[in-house]
């Protein structure tokens, strides 16, 4: 598991996400899910167990701004309601009618029930959503180096930018 992935199933959300970012390269925004819902082998290999859909860009949205607030789903929720299976390994959470909003829905609501959707995080400087596996849950950027020390990372990027704004406002002190 690499530094961002999220654990089980909820990697497969964290990898719905970040189907739109804003790559540090171009900055220019990209949006791959309707790429990815038109070819039914990729979506299969890169969303496992959750069937393929065209038309995902609104849920997608509301799911990010559900970050930070999972009862901003609530709406989603009434529309696309979850029934509760008790089995010998705990309760399950299913969708009543099968389609992609529904099991992104259950395994959302089984991270915010175990406590782990509050560690699934957009980075503030290009929207890559990453898990926070920090002990104290503090992390704040997707990666500070990504690929080592040369790269340029958010994290190091925004560091740089606060650096040249306190020299910049900074009173001059040479005489």
């Amino acid at each position: 598991m690499s530094e961002s992935e999220a654990p089980g199933e909820l990697e497969q959300v964290r990898t719905f996400l970040n189907t739109w970012w804003l790559p540090n390269e171009t900055r220019v925004p990209e949006d791959r899910l309707p790429a990815l819902a038109a070819d039914a082998g990729a979506w299969r290999r890169e969303m496992p167990g959750i069937p393929a859909e065209a038309g995902l860009e609104g849920f997608r949205t509301a799911l990010r701004e559900a970050l930070g607030d999972p009862v901003a789903l609530q709406e989603w929720a009434e529309r696309h309601p979850l029934r509760v299976e008790f089995t010998e390994g705990g309760v399950v959470l299913r969708p009543e009618r099968d389609g992609a909003v529904g099991r992104i829905l259950a395994i959302v609501a089984d991270a915010v029930g175990a406590g782990r959707w509050a560690r699934l995080k957009a980075c503030p400087d290009c929207g890559w959503v990453f898990y926070d596996h920090s002990r104290n849950g503090s992390r704040r950027w997707c990666v500070m180096n990504p690929g080592g020390s040369e790269a340029r990372g958010c994290g190091s990027i925004a560091k740089v930018r606060a650096y040249r704004q306190r020299i910049r406002q900074a009173p001059d002190s040479t005489p």
